[in-house]
């Protein structure tokens, strides 16, 4: 049985669930952490802006969200487990956790997941399956994510694909201050009709 509640404090109190070498999950923390910026600061290459305006993918909100858990966890080297997507599985039916996705063709092009607490976006993963569908997902994701005003995107950890989009680290100090606010704001991840 999945405790849905217990693992949405652990992430509310700034920790994230991730599987080790050896399969087993464990919740981690860090002394710092990755943001992606929401303001300003918040960038992508000029390249990437011709095909934005080229309007090559279409952008959907959980359309298979089981398969950007599978596209996510489809790599040489994961912290996606089985269990972990079981996890994020009952943490979608619950309203907690998201897939951010682009389409071309009708096919899948790439994805974002994670995980909303009230303002806090806090991205666990992304994939592509066609070129550069993950980068239009992450540059449609800061949009609607701004759109819905929200206080914080956690992207967790650093690297030059992130860097690209103007990621920057804070101390955990600051990411707890920073998602104290977050979890203050109400913010709706799935526009309300």
């Amino acid at each position: 049985m999945i405790d849905v509640p217990s693992i949405i404090q652990g992430y509310a109190h700034g920790n994230f669930l991730m599987a080790g070498d050896d399969n087993h999950l464990g919740w981690y923390s860090s002394n710092q952490r990755t943001l992606i910026p929401l303001d300003q600061r918040f960038r992508y290459p000029k390249s990437l802006k011709r095909i934005l305006n080229q309007n090559r993918f279409s952008v959907a909100i959980n359309k298979d969200f089981i398969a950007v858990c599978e596209g996510c966890a489809n790599r040489d080297s994961t912290w996606i487990s089985e269990e972990l997507i079981e996890i994020y599985i009952e943490l979608n039916k619950a309203g907690w956790a998201y897939s951010f996705e682009t389409w071309q063709d009708g096919k899948l092009a790439g994805g974002i997941l994670g995980l909303v607490i009230r303002g806090a976006f806090i991205g666990e993963s992304m994939f592509y399956n066609i070129s550069e569908g993950s980068k239009v997902a992450m540059v449609k994701l800061v949009e609607h994510l701004r759109k819905q005003n929200f206080v914080l995107f956690d992207a967790q950890m650093q690297n030059p694909h992130l860097e690209r989009f103007g990621s920057h680290i804070i101390s955990n100090k600051s990411y707890i201050e920073l998602l104290s606010q977050a979890l203050e704001s109400t913010c709706h991840f799935v526009c309300e009709t």
